[in-house]
């Protein structure tokens, strides 16, 4: 019987990801089997998540998608957990949503800031076009 934690898929995230980042000794790449299918968890330094995540989580979708494309030819899926030093996880919605919340944050204060230059406009404008 083979091993759960060799394989293709581990291998070739665990070569991505040290390519990546800037300290590739605390990349850990472990790969467990289970009724679900396969799962890669991928830790690194905290200084690195930037890179492993990339902007909008694009990275961290591409590794997945190409994960998914190696577990098809071996006709297994496969899934990727990025988990932070700390032990959280990273899961692909909360980058996606602290993207979007942040957006409306600085769409509010734009906002804001249009309305007050509004506010401080004279009501009647032709007095501005007479001076």
């Amino acid at each position: 019987m083979s091993d759960p934690s060799i394989g293709a898929d581990r291998d070739f995230i665990e070569y991505v990801v040290k390519q990546l980042v800037d300290d590739p000794t605390k990349v850990i790449v472990t790969r467990t089997v289970d009724e679900m299918g396969v799962l890669i968890t991928l830790q690194v330094s905290s200084m690195d998540m930037g890179k492993v995540i990339g902007k909008s989580g694009q990275t961290a979708k591409a590794l997945r998608i190409l994960l998914r494309v190696i577990g098809s030819k071996n006709h297994a899926r496969v899934n990727l957990k990025i988990v932070e030093p700390d032990g959280h996880e990273v899961a692909p919605e909360e980058i996606t949503t602290e993207k979007k919340s942040s957006k409306k944050e600085k769409s509010a204060i734009l906002e804001e800031e249009i309305a007050d230059q509004h506010a401080d406009l004279p009501d009647d404008l032709t007095a501005l076009n007479e001076n």
